[in-house]
């Protein structure tokens, strides 16, 4: 039986499970008694506990991802070390792997694959702007929930940017996923994440792995020299833009590629909001240049005035230039030569003189006057219904601008157009200039779960105020997941639509539903030991120092001699139960004459202190005509008694009394 399941760490996890091994540790399921949840706590495996070596890249991690908190990153609790024991505590994550996923769906549709890749690069956004390094970035370190956000996790490798790379000579990391700067044991950086992201994203386009074979070796070999087959080559049906995307995140040569998660984020964003938006580079772009080959074009298509100059350069010379040559190389009568200039002067006289008699025939002609056309408006017709549209058919042309604009009209329907409607244009002029509609601007939704609402609120800040969003946090659920007061669910969830106007629903944690416990019998118990301890964990009650009044008794010092909750009763789990505990120290009691002012009162309220004593042991009103109030008082040792006359000290009977 596995040494830890059952285990108390720093009496606070207990350790419920074995759920995974991997290369350094072993990862539990426990649960944290102190704010009742389940986490998962990673121990370093006993064998390498005694390696230097493993410790060193075990603390390693510890120290990277405790400065990790993203909702896209694994959440790290603590990180302790208790003996010869190493931990640390995660969050639980309620989902399966990347890999696990695609395993049981296959190829993924691009959209999916887009949504996916959304957010690890936002995790390796947060992470690289830490400094940290993941480096061995793969579908079996994402985790996916579910409700279909991801997590990065297993940074078992991870380093610091600015720190000296160690184990230069090693692979690290799974060899289908490496960038080609780790297969040959060059220091790393982020891009080293990028490209390792981008193979991820290549594998869920295309249901496949970019290079395979029958080795390791061989596998990075193919990083380090070979080109993948294009995503769309391989599914036609992945969108050209997300294709590029793809490659570039995995250019094999470094400067080639995304210089930042932020710029990969940036290009997926803009391609997210409009599939078909112009990227400032091509494939041809993204490979390696040819060292021994001349520069050639590549993919560039000409327009044709473009195409003549290209093909002059590869045609004999134009006629007047063989005739320049031919005056150097033949033996020709310099007679000949006057004759052709003659000759071209003649021409040019006779073009310019049938220019002048056409202008003058012209002139005599007035020209007719264009017919002038009001524009109609075409906002919310697609470019066919707006052809077909009395007024523009026959007459006007559209013309289909790149850039969409968001706007309240149908996505793919015209939302602007120049010139506005009313305006006159003349029949050589009956061009109209359209925008069509991307739909409504939307935001997205961010992750708030496990955050209070006012930290959600203060995400959402600017959210909130350009969409003018209404947040509804009125519903409430029991969970025994998530701590009381944060959320458990938004609708929209994460990742999904905002849009003007919108509620924002977030449904808030009561914490877990609370039974009913039977209140156990403490009294005759020691306060503290181990017994006492493990009744109150046994009956799920709460008791703290606090909780405890220490007081004079007969009975033995630290036995409990009163409890706030009757026991037999029932209360609710982890309710707070009070207890009197005894000093030690007996008390005895002590009867004192106090003699009453004889100064005309008739009535005299006569109030009693002990030592320090905040409240009075004796208050009543007595009749001045007795001599005495005899009054009995608890305590012990010597004690200094204090009296007060309708509230007034009475020095002359403050005085010692000795408690036997």
């Amino acid at each position: 039986m596995d040494q830890y399941i059952g285990k108390m760490l720093d009496n606070r996890y207990e350790i419920l499970e074995r759920i995974g091994t991997g290369g350094m540790a072993v990862v539990y399921k426990a649960k944290c008694h102190r704010l009742n949840r389940l986490v998962a706590v990673k121990i370093l495996k006993a064998d390498l506990a005694q390696d230097e070596d493993f410790r060193r890249r075990f603390n390693a991690e510890s120290q990277a991802v405790a400065q990790l908190s993203h909702p896209n990153i694994v959440s790290v609790y603590d990180v302790s070390r208790g003996g010869d024991t190493e931990y640390i505590v995660m969050e639980l994550i309620d989902g399966i792997t990347l890999k696990q996923y695609m395993e049981k769906r296959g190829q993924l549709n691009w959209r999916e694959s887009l949504h996916f890749i959304t957010q690890i690069m936002r995790g390796l956004s947060h992470a690289h702007s830490r400094g940290i390094v993941h480096r061995d970035i793969k579908p079996q370190n994402i985790m996916v929930l579910r409700d279909g956000s991801v997590k990065v996790a297993d940074f078992g490798i991870a380093c610091l940017e600015n720190s000296a790379q160690t184990l230069t000579q090693e692979a690290l990391g799974s060899v289908h996923y490496i960038s080609p700067e780790q297969a040959r044991g060059d220091r790393t950086d982020a891009r080293s994440d990028i490209y390792s992201a981008g193979v991820v994203l290549y594998e869920m386009l295309t249901g496949r792995l970019p290079f395979e074979g029958d080795s390791a070796v061989s596998v990075a070999i193919q990083h380090l020299s070979s080109i993948p087959l294009a995503p769309r080559e391989i599914n036609p049906d992945i969108p050209e833009q997300l294709e590029l995307i793809c490659m570039k995140a995995m250019a094999s040569d470094i400067d080639r590629r995304y210089v930042s998660a932020d710029d990969m984020i940036a290009d997926l964003e803009a391609f997210r909001k409009n599939p078909g938006v112009s990227l400032d580079f091509e494939l041809a772009d993204l490979r390696p240049e040819e060292e021994d080959e001349p520069t050639r074009p590549i993919r560039i298509a000409p327009s044709h005035g473009a195409a003549s100059a290209v093909q002059q350069q590869h045609k004999a010379p134009p006629a007047h230039e063989r005739e320049r040559r031919r005056d150097y190389d033949d033996d020709e009568p310099r007679g000949g030569k006057k004759q052709t200039v003659l000759l071209v002067i003649v021409g040019i006289l006779a073009v310019a003189l049938a220019a002048v008699l056409f202008r003058s025939v012209l002139g005599s002609i007035e020209p007719p006057v264009s017919e002038q056309y009001v524009v109609p408006s075409v906002l919310g017709c697609t470019v066919e219904e707006a052809l077909e549209k009395d007024g523009v058919k026959d007459i006007f042309t559209i013309t289909v601008k790149e850039d969409p604009v968001y706007s309240d009209y149908p996505v793919g329907t015209i939302a602007r157009q120049d010139p506005s409607q009313g305006d006159h244009r003349k029949g050589d002029n009956c061009v109209i200039n359209v925008w069509l509609s991307a739909g409504e601007e939307t935001g997205e939704m961010p992750y708030v779960l496990n955050k209070t609402v006012q930290e959600a609120k203060a995400d959402m800040r600017n959210l909130i105020e350009k969409y003018d969003l209404v947040i509804d946090d009125s519903e409430e659920q029991f969970s025994e997941d998530v701590t009381e007061r944060y959320i458990i669910s938004s609708d929209p969830e994460f990742g999904e639509p905002l849009r003007k106007g919108q509620t924002v629903k977030l449904v808030v944690s009561k914490g877990p539903e609370l039974k009913d416990v039977p209140v156990s019998n403490f009294v005759g118990m020691i306060y503290g030991d181990s017994k006492t301890t493990e009744l109150l964990q046994k009956s799920k009650l709460t008791c703290t120092d606090a909780d405890v009044e220490i007081v004079n008794s007969d009975r033995p010092g630290g036995e409990i001699i009163w409890q706030s909750l009757t026991p037999g009763d029932t209360a609710k789990e982890w309710d707070t139960i009070k207890f009197q505990v005894s000093s030690g120290l007996a008390a005895v009691s002590v009867t004192d004459p106090i003699p009453l002012p004889q100064d005309g009162r008739e009535k005299v309220l006569v109030e009693v202190y002990v030592g320090d004593d905040e409240k009075p042991q004796y208050s009543e009103t007595h009749n001045c005509s007795d001599e005495y109030a005899y009054v009995t008082l608890t305590g012990t040792g010597m004690q200094k008694i204090r009296v007060y006359f309708d509230g007034a000290i009475a020095q002359d009977l403050t005085h010692t009394l000795s408690f036997d």
